[in-house]
């Protein structure tokens, strides 16, 4: 299945106040049933086991009104890890009040070096072409002490098949277009592998699949670049 970048609405959200509240919406049942949150909260409490943190800081790069962020601290919390998130999205519009909150942009993003312990993004890669994923990596990888984290879809025929047969269960005709476009435009884990093998500093990547169709990705930082 080819890769096929069709924009999608909720990008600039074109539409009426009331369809992009019910995308929003969608996008939380997405990402609260169908493992966004249980994959990102995975990705962060591997970095902080493996790093031996018992707090991890961490920030959540096009993450919008801060939804994902918030059922990921609880998730941690459960494990006994604490999480400080710091939301940043191009828009303030699309910020809420429940975390700190920055506008920038992802591939040049307003943190010093190594000022969080990670940098991290939800369904947000799939926006972005190869050469704009280099630059956004790098930037991650400079602005976190351990690791660049990813939870995003896997482009593939049946999750496509299932983007169209979910349409029955979205609040909004904006999810019902950008749905399987999202899916269209989606990475396969061979390809982010590919894309994310020559990074430097990076000092080993770690791709694992979760459930429907989410992979994880970690992009560790070698100590020695900290």
């Amino acid at each position: 299945m080819k890769r096929v970048v069709v924009e999608e609405l909720l990008d600039s959200d074109a539409g009426t106040p009331a369809e992009v509240a019910g995308s929003i919406k969608d996008l939380r049942m997405f990402n609260s049933l169908f493992g966004g949150v249980h994959t990102m909260a995975s990705l962060l409490r591997r970095v902080a086991q493996k790093r031996g943190l018992k707090q991890i800081s961490w920030v959540d790069v096009a993450g919008g009104e801060g939804y994902v962020a918030t059922r990921t601290q609880r998730s941690l919390a459960r494990s006994g890890i604490s999480s400080q998130p710091v939301i940043l999205d191009r828009a303030p519009t699309h910020l809420a009040n429940t975390h700190p909150a920055v506008c920038g942009d992802a591939l040049a993003l307003p943190f010093r070096d190594n000022s969080f312990d990670a940098v991290g993004c939800s369904l947000f890669l799939h926006h972005l072409e190869p050469d704009e994923i280099v630059r956004f990596a790098r930037e991650g990888l400079r602005v976190a002490r351990h690791a660049f984290v990813v939870q995003d879809l896997q482009r593939h025929p049946l999750h496509l098949g299932l983007s169209y047969i979910g349409a029955p269960l979205y609040r909004s005709r904006i999810t019902r277009h950008d749905a399987p476009a999202s899916v269209g435009r989606a990475y396969t884990v061979e390809e982010v592998r590919k894309i994310l093998s020559g990074i430097a500093p990076a000092a080993a990547i770690e791709i694992r699949k979760f459930f429907l169709f989410r992979m994880g990705v970690i992009v560790w930082k070698q100590p020695n670049m900290i």
